[in-house]
């Protein structure tokens, strides 16, 4: 009880924002010990997607103290490495507090006398990154929690190479935040009026480069509505309809058009999630219009949805994934040399359609990887002009290193100009290069612990791995967390691995080749895995079938059984209601 008393009596002491200093002053007044516990015991971790957590006084918490003290330890990290001369720079999205926090930021850097490339006003997160590279800045930061849930928010890093921070960066900028925990200063405006106002130029240079990649396609281009779920998209989207003088095909959704940090319209702000595009497709069905397109809060990811027959169709990640890839891969066929990457989650797809005009690499999952793997790559003189992940993530390294719901929005105009229905088109990909039916859907983990508890029984099904699962034999098990792969001769998966992350993907055995069944498919594969920046377990299955109806099946069939096998594990409570998990004591 002592220590944490000690501790509220430190934060007390360090923290300067009235809001959170009285927060935790009530809550020692209440002698509220556990709750202070759970606020001051544990420090929020600093990983590869930086910070992101709920808001809140406390060091497991994002507020301006925790703010302050990563910026601390960031502007120390680069003074070590002799690089913090170029500046950093610093943009914020429309949540609660991010415009404050990335002021408290602003003033940490320009205390420590390192240059500050200011965005005054609400960006889209592909701007830091563009900005980092075109200034040629030390590292960016972007204050946004993405398409998490109204109480987060998050501090985004990104490198000088304009991609997101990756290992080891993040443990070496973890251990200077842990030096330098004293706030030098809670000036907010120091930050934003020594800052270098750079917004108007970087947004003209991002939209002029956009287009250049893009070629906007004319006048006549598809009817559409948008909608930036109550984000920054509008902003962003609507200077590139103008600059390529096609606003008139553009409706936005009224409700959702303007910036709101409460996101009062849609339960989570996040594209992917069953009824956060109602509100859209009402309003295009009460103007006619049969295509919809969407963007999350920060306008990183991009959703698709096309009435079709009479029925909204809203496409995966995946399938727009294959579309991007068939398009940019077919253009760019006289270039020689080229590979798209995607991640070890992400449909197979890719590789069936490469043919003679791309190769295909994957890696793990989340930008961090992929856009670090496409400047590799394009050291090598090997051109890379699409990467992309399932969760509606979409990248071009013509516009920048990271994923871009701007830019994936106006490419997929110009495709569908061409395309006409771009459901139509791929169900032409199907037919020409087989059906790849995916699936993905998760499960909420209420800690850690909880989410260790449950692969930790998984793992226990067989030594090294089970032979079957979901009735199916197992080709192939890779173990990313515990570094084992049985299809290489050592055993050592090619992929990275991390015991701090839980990654387990599986290939099965088609189903034509056992007689227990009437499927006629190629096979399943599948991968569970626990998110990095939300409390969920997430399984991301594919079936793959010469016929739709068998690539169906097989992956509902292959989800529910592996549901029932893995997490209907003794012990293991499961409410189907919620996809909530739990280890009962």
């Amino acid at each position: 009880m002592m220590k944490v008393v000690d501790l509220a009596k430190e934060w007390l002491r360090l923290d300067k924002d009235e809001e959170t200093s009285s927060e935790i002053g009530e809550l020692l007044e209440q002698q509220n010990f556990a709750e202070l516990e759970i606020r001051l015991g544990t420090r929020l971790s600093f990983g590869t997607a930086g910070l992101r957590a709920q808001m809140g006084a406390g060091y497991s918490r994002i507020n301006s103290l925790t703010i302050i003290q990563t910026s601390q330890g960031l502007a120390a990290y680069l003074l070590n490495e002799g690089i913090a001369s170029r500046g950093i720079v610093i943009g914020y999205d429309a949540r609660h507090n991010s415009k404050k926090f990335a002021e408290l930021a602003a003033a940490a850097f320009i205390a420590r006398s390192i240059p500050v490339w200011w965005y005054e006003d609400l960006v889209h997160t592909p701007m830091v990154p563009f900005g980092v590279t075109e200034l040629g800045a030390a590292a960016g930061i972007m204050i946004t929690a993405s398409h998490n849930p109204v109480q987060d928010n998050g501090y985004k890093v990104y490198g000088a190479n304009g991609c997101q921070i990756n290992t080891p960066v993040d443990s070496y900028i973890a251990a200077f935040i842990v030096k330098n925990l004293e706030p030098v200063t809670w000036d907010a405006a120091k930050g934003t009026t020594s800052g270098k106002h750079v917004l108007h130029s970087m947004r003209d240079k991002y939209v002029e480069r956009l287009c250049k990649f893009v070629v906007p396609p004319g006048a006549d281009s598809q009817r559409f509505v948008y909608t930036p779920l109550h984000g920054v998209g509008n902003i962003f989207m609507t200077e590139v309809m103008e600059r390529s003088g096609t606003t008139q095909c553009m409706t936005v959704v009224r409700e959702q058009a303007d910036p709101d940090p409460n996101f009062p319209t849609v339960k989570y702000p996040n594209p992917e999630e069953i009824g956060a595009l109602d509100l859209a497709k009402l309003t295009a069905d009460r103007e006619g219009i049969l295509l919809v397109l969407a963007n999350d809060p920060d306008a990183d990811r991009f959703a698709v949805a096309e009435r079709v027959n009479g029925q909204w169709k809203q496409f995966t990640g995946d399938q727009v994934g294959a579309l991007f890839a068939h398009f940019l891969g077919r253009i760019q066929a006289r270039r020689t040399n080229q590979t798209l990457l995607t991640t070890a989650v992400s449909s197979q797809m890719l590789s069936a359609i490469a043919g003679t005009d791309f190769t295909v690499e994957e890696t793990l999952t989340g930008f961090k990887w992929l856009g670090n793997k496409a400047l590799e790559l394009e050291g090598k003189g090997i051109y890379v002009p699409f990467a992309y992940e399932e969760a509606l993530g979409y990248m071009f390294p013509d516009v920048v290193h990271d994923k871009d719901g701007i830019a994936a929005a106006a490419l997929f105009l110009r495709a569908c100009a061409e395309w006409g229905s771009p459901w139509s088109r791929l169900r032409e990909l199907y037919q020409r290069f087989g059906y790849f039916e995916t699936t993905n859907t998760y499960w909420r983990s209420p800690d850690r612990v909880t989410t260790a508890a449950v692969f930790k029984m998984v793992r226990a099904l067989g030594k090294p791995f089970p032979c079957h699962v979901a009735g199916r034999k197992v080709l192939r098990w890779r173990d990313l967390t515990t570094s084992y792969d049985s299809s290489t001769v050592d055993k050592q998966p090619e992929l990275p691995s991390s015991s701090s992350s839980q990654m387990i993907t599986c290939w099965l055995e088609g189903a034509s080749s056992y007689s227990s069944s009437s499927l006629q498919d190629d096979g399943v594969r599948f991968t569970v895995r626990a998110s990095g920046t939300e409390p969920k377990i997430k399984i991301s299955l594919e079936c793959q079938s010469r016929t739709e109806e068998a690539a169906i099946n097989g992956a509902a069939e292959a989800l529910s059984r592996i549901s029932r096998e893995w997490f209907g594990l003794p012990g293991l409570v499961i409410e189907p209601k919620y996809g909530h998990l739990a280890i009962p004591a």
